[in-house]
């Protein structure tokens, strides 16, 4: 676990002085009673002065409302636990028996909690600037999306509109299976799309937010290839 911690500290840019304060932002309440559910209250509020800072900055042209849009896309739990899973989050968490036999290391609400708890950490140790260093190097990928607009469009629309303009049929999606307590599951949805090699997994806290995580992975990977194509 500590090299995992190690690695993980490595790939946000930061190292902590006090390994303990680490410690507990990667600890769930499954474990023990010095669980991260502070850290993660605090660590919330200091992601969400953070993006809102960059986005203000990045986008000075834009009205009050398409910031908001912005920000929420960026800081919602969906896209925290696919930058979790990016940084291999799950592999430094310290998860009670239950949690950790039921998938917990690679659970969406649980991955972006600790994310959040991370940040909080951060923030108690080293204060705002270095908090808001780590948040650009956690969100470089999806800063990146902004220039595509993919962020700033719900993702379904932007695979939608992707699929129309290249004479493809509209996506599938279906339910692969859902996991979790009942009061906070965690569904896996499949988006399949036609010409793919392959179908797009997504996961979330509802049918909804697994559907486009599902279509975020499906829209950046064509994308992509049809940027690679035009070259």
């Amino acid at each position: 676990m500590a090299l995992a911690e190690n690695h993980l500290q490595k790939r946000i840019g930061y190292r902590f002085n006090d390994p303990k304060l680490l410690t507990r932002a990667l600890t769930h309440r499954s474990l023990h009673s010095k669980h991260n559910e502070r850290l993660e209250f605090l660590g919330d509020s200091v992601l969400g002065l953070a993006v809102a800072q960059s986005v203000f900055l990045h986008f000075p042209l834009e009205e009050e409302g398409q910031l908001t849009r912005i920000r929420a896309r960026l800081v919602n739990k969906g896209t925290l636990a696919r930058i979790a899973r990016r940084f291999n989050l799950g592999d430094s968490l310290h998860l009670g028996e239950s949690a950790a036999r039921s998938g917990g290391a690679d659970r969406a609400s649980i991955l972006a909690d600790a994310l959040e708890a991370l940040i909080g950490a951060v923030f108690l140790e080293a204060g705002f600037e270095q908090a808001a260093a780590v948040v650009a190097v956690l969100l470089m990928e999806e800063f990146a999306d902004l220039g595509s607009g993919l962020a700033v469009k719900d993702a379904k629309t932007a695979l939608q509109e992707h699929l129309q303009k290249n004479g493809l049929p509209l996506p599938c999606y279906r339910v692969m299976r859902q996991i979790g307590e009942p009061h906070r599951p965690e569904f896996q949805v499949e988006c399949v799309v036609t010409g793919a090699d392959h179908a797009y997994s997504g996961r979330g806290e509802s049918r909804k937010a697994a559907e486009q995580a599902a279509a975020h992975n499906a829209y950046a990977d064509l994308r992509g290839k049809s940027t690679a194509n035009e070259c």
